[in-house]
């Protein structure tokens, strides 16, 4: 069935098992799907939520079962499903921990692959890109799923998607620490998906997708190039190009979505779901061409907004934007941070938010990213005791749904 813009919504969460205490990461993902199921299954449905597997074996993701009307309670029953989960873990000694990256893992020695259903597309994966490291075994996001009805509704929501997708992880940036040390970039999970599929460039392209706005060009310019450069590597034929394809935002003709990729998970679904409100109420100014007419959306090219992308990644909510045509867009002038933008799209939408998500959102734009918060928590050369601790107030947020303060 397809829907219209903005009618339905798909969200996905991902997290990571870790050894409570120690917070080592624990690859029983199988163990948990097997005690909520009772055998042993990649997909368990939960009622309105369903629990799957990844790539890697210490990384579940829960995500709506199928598409939803409702945002407002949707953060509450994920957290429900956390409780559920962290409920389960006990027995084995573990439970979830949240943010887009493990601050200690080493994945060159500790990465074990997803062993069973779809293991032979993992395996291949494995072959031609080796994912032992950060960018694909240390990486958890939340994803936001927006339908189109026709190739018209794509043009506007994919015009949309593009021109916002620069400045989102200013918002959700929640990956500043690997192995211990700070990275140098608050979405280090973002820089390390720049260059994870190097091998094949065609599959991430500048993150930023191309200036194509119907099917026919989508497949001719996107699809078309990742599947001649797989060939080589995909003998036996099976992989999917939607499932190739790793741009920040990928659109999905199998179910009429566009899925925007780029948000770091942050400590709690509470936080999630208010941060995808504000993207969708956003998106919604664009696609109504409130800010921007759509033929100026389209005019933007991949490389322009990748360069933006590539500057919040590094700094997030503390980027000077100085691109003056970019600025234009939210009617602001001169060096402005990311912050700056986004307080600014929150008060043309507040009204529209409820209290709740309101708050949220609030809090996030007058304290920071998660990434912040998390550096001024473990200050500038942190000991893996106080990285232990601060992660350790992270997973109680987790399960108890609140907000992390520094």
């Amino acid at each position: 069935m397809s829907y219209h813009l903005f009618e339905v919504f798909g969200i996905e969460l991902e997290y990571m098992l870790v050894r409570s205490g120690s917070l080592k990461i624990n690859p029983i993902v199988d163990k948990l799907l097997t005690k909520k199921h009772g055998t042993l299954t990649s997909d368990v449905e939960n009622g309105a939520i369903e629990w799957s597997n990844e790539l890697v074996a210490h990384v579940v993701e829960m995500k709506t079962n199928g598409p939803t009307p409702d945002l407002d309670s949707l953060g509450d029953l994920f957290a429900k499903n956390v409780r559920e989960m962290n409920a389960l873990l006990q027995e084995f000694g573990t439970e979830l921990l949240p943010s887009a990256s493990h601050p200690l893992m080493k994945p060159d020695e500790e990465m074990k692959l997803w062993q069973h259903h779809y293991s032979k597309i993992y395996a291949l994966y494995n072959r031609i890109f080796d994912c032992r490291g950060h960018g694909w075994s240390n990486v958890q996001s939340m994803h936001i799923n927006l339908p189109f009805y026709d190739d018209a509704e794509f043009e506007k929501l994919h015009a949309a998607v593009r021109l916002l997708l620069p400045i989102i992880p200013g918002l959700s940036a929640s990956s500043p620490i690997f192995e211990g040390k700070y990275t140098g970039f608050k979405d280090a999970r973002m820089q390390v998906y720049k260059t994870n599929q190097k091998e094949i460039p065609q599959m991430t392209g500048r993150v930023v997708p191309e200036q194509v706005f119907t099917r026919t060009d989508y497949f001719d310019h996107i699809f078309a190039p990742i599947n001649q450069a797989i060939k080589p590597y995909d003998t036996e034929n099976i992989l999917d190009h939607h499932f190739l394809n790793s741009r920040g935002a990928i659109a999905r003709f199998d179910r009429n979505a566009i899925e925007i990729r780029v948000i770091d998970i942050q400590e709690c679904p509470k936080a999630d779901i208010a941060i995808a409100v504000l993207i969708i109420e956003v998106l919604k100014l664009l696609v109504g061409e409130e800010l921007i007419a759509l033929e100026d959306q389209k005019n933007w090219h991949e490389n322009e907004l990748f360069e933006i992308l590539d500057r919040v990644i590094k700094d997030a909510e503390e980027t000077l934007v100085q691109n003056e045509r970019y600025l234009n867009v939210f009617d602001l002038m001169g060096n402005v941070t990311v912050n700056e933008i986004w307080k600014k799209l929150f008060e043309r939408v507040k009204e529209k938010i409820s209290s709740d998500h309101r708050s949220t959102l609030e809090y996030i734009l007058q304290n920071g990213s998660l990434s912040s918060r998390i550096l001024r928590s473990v200050g500038e050369e942190p000991s893996e005791e106080v990285i232990l601790k601060t992660y350790r107030q992270l997973a109680d947020c987790l399960q108890e749904n609140r907000l992390f303060e520094a």
